[in-house]
């Protein structure tokens, strides 16, 4: 059967969003939230978007962590697509489902959004004083439930497993908390995924051990003190991520104006700002 010219350009961007996780030229990527950023992001010279669930959620009025839905996370994705011509993966924290199939079902609502690749993380929300972490069969069966429905639709998707066991401070000390994510993280690739999401981590020397059993690209989170990308992929590190950082920075700015022109009726909180044409015209056409 003849896919569509859409369904076609999706696969080449699939494609594409794959081949540019490199260990020598890591794929860095300055997450957005809404159509606006995604053009700036995109006109600084970006090879590709990706969105920060906690950027998403906020500027829709909630809280990260489980607590915006699919539909909502879904629909803003499809605006972010139709507002570049670059690949799009979208995080999409833990699936916005209770179970695997209910993961599946995002998955395929985000693929006909025109996304090519999502981050799943195997942190919970949990605040009862159980595990931070999912069980790992049981991730491994939401990184499957997904990867089938990408299978299903045709679509080469890049399917990011998030492992929070730095995040979390998971294990009695560093090495078991590195035997654990390497543990995980060769149950999600067998499960589907095409690259591992380690954040809380930026240290060299412990993400040189960790690249020593790690056979898929490994994505890092950075913000303000971490190595620059040339010196995490001399180490082997493919895909560099800023993450909430950039949404946080933004909105850092707004309390800034605010607070200046409360506290002392004054503006220059706003100086360095995007003038209002070339903004304007950023997002026309």
């Amino acid at each position: 059967m003849t896919i569509s010219e859409s369904l076609r350009t999706q696969h080449d961007k699939a494609l594409a969003f794959h081949a540019m996780h490199r260990a020598d030229r890591p794929l860095a990527l300055a997450n957005a939230w809404d159509a606006a950023t995604a053009r700036i992001v995109a006109a600084s010279g970006a090879p590709a978007i990706a969105t920060t669930s906690a950027g998403v959620a906020w500027a829709l009025g909630a809280q990260d962590g489980g607590t915006l839905g699919s539909s909502l996370a879904v629909e803003l994705t499809a605006r972010v697509v139709a507002a570049v011509d670059l690949p799009v993966t979208a995080d999409i924290e833990n699936g916005f489902a209770d179970s695997a199939a209910g993961v599946g079902e995002t998955v395929a609502a985000l693929l006909a959004a025109g996304a090519v690749g999502v981050n799943l993380e195997d942190g919970t929300r949990s605040t009862a004083g159980g595990s931070p972490l999912l069980p790992v069969d049981e991730q491994a069966e939401r990184l499957a439930a997904a990867r089938t429905a990408a299978d299903d639709a045709g679509i080469p998707l890049y399917l990011n497993a998030r492992i929070d066991t730095y995040l979390r401070g998971i294990g009695a000390d560093a090495a078991a908390r590195r035997q654990e994510t390497l543990d995980r993280a060769a149950a999600y690739v067998a499960a589907g995924a095409s690259g591992v999401f380690v954040p809380g981590v930026t240290d060299l020397a412990e993400l040189s051990e960790l690249l020593k059993g790690v056979w898929v690209p490994l994505n890092v989170l950075v913000g303000a003190g971490a190595p620059t990308v040339a010196e995490l992929g001399r180490i082997g590190v493919a895909r560099v991520s800023l993450g909430a950082a950039v949404a946080e920075s933004a909105y850092a700015v707004v309390r800034r104006a605010a607070q200046e022109l409360y506290t002392q009726g004054s503006y220059d909180a706003v100086a360095d700002a995007i003038p209002y044409p070339e903004l304007n015209a950023l997002l026309g056409g």
